[in-house]
């Protein structure tokens, strides 16, 4: 964390993400009425330093029931899916090398019995062909949807955290050092063929490929002159 973080935390921020909903306004009918809500599911994933080569992925996923639809005299909505998975994770191999599945909530007294199944995942690395692994290894009948569905949702947090994992370290290191050259291509080749941006043949990989930078991004530019930092002034891996 790095000084900034701690100083939020003890003026009272708290909660070092913004918990608010990221859905749209709740629709409405032809007569401006709220339209009745039947289900809501929610993914969270969050990923820790373990170490300078080590990453904790945490995932749930929960699903709910609005009060009243299984039982017309309750109050409070009603959970029947909770689970919750945690991923110890290598750099840069990407290589998971312990997890731990829990079931919270869940509708058949049997659903837990494969929790031990996921042991599986040991061994495994979260890199390109992950997503297809998953699936053979826990699709269908061979897993539970609910918990396989989040370990998809998790793979692309380990990808993410290359950049996280190097800033985190620099900042412990009170480095202002940039990352090599090797170290940057690294990071984000690791993007490749991911999405329409990142395709083998995208301007943006032609670009990186030439020594081009990607320059600042998109989400950070507002955030930047909110505080009063020029673009080319900006180092993630400084805390000043």
């Amino acid at each position: 964390m790095t000084e900034h973080a701690r100083i939020a935390l003890e003026n009272g921020v708290g909660e070092p993400f913004d918990r608010a909903s990221i859905l749209p306004p709740d629709p409405v009918d032809a007569e401006g009425d709220p339209l009745p809500v039947l289900h809501d599911r929610e993914y969270r994933v969050r990923a820790f330093r373990l170490a300078a080569d080590r990453v904790l992925i945490r995932g749930a996923v929960r699903d709910q029931k609005p009060p009243g639809l299984y039982i017309a005299i309750d109050p409070e909505p009603l959970t029947i899916h909770h689970m919750q998975i945690d991923i110890d994770v290598s750099y840069p191999t990407l290589e998971i090398l312990s997890t731990n599945v829990l079931f919270e909530s869940h509708p058949h007294e049997q659903c837990a019995s494969i929790v031990d199944h996921y042991e599986k995942l040991v061994g495994l690395s979260i890199a390109r062909g992950f997503t297809h692994r998953v699936r053979e290894l826990f699709g269908g009948p061979r897993g539970c949807t609910h918990t396989t569905a989040l370990l998809q949702a998790m793979a692309p947090i380990a990808v993410q955290c290359f950049f996280s994992l190097s800033a985190a370290n620099a900042q412990r290191s009170d480095s202002t050092s940039p990352p090599t050259a090797d170290q940057r291509d690294e990071m984000w080749k690791m993007n490749l063929d991911t999405c329409h941006v990142w395709a083998e043949d995208s301007d943006v990989v032609a670009g990186l490929r030439d020594g081009v930078s990607m320059g600042v991004p998109v989400f950070l530019r507002g955030r930047l002159a909110k505080l009063g930092v020029e673009p080319d002034d900006w180092a993630p891996w400084a805390d000043d």
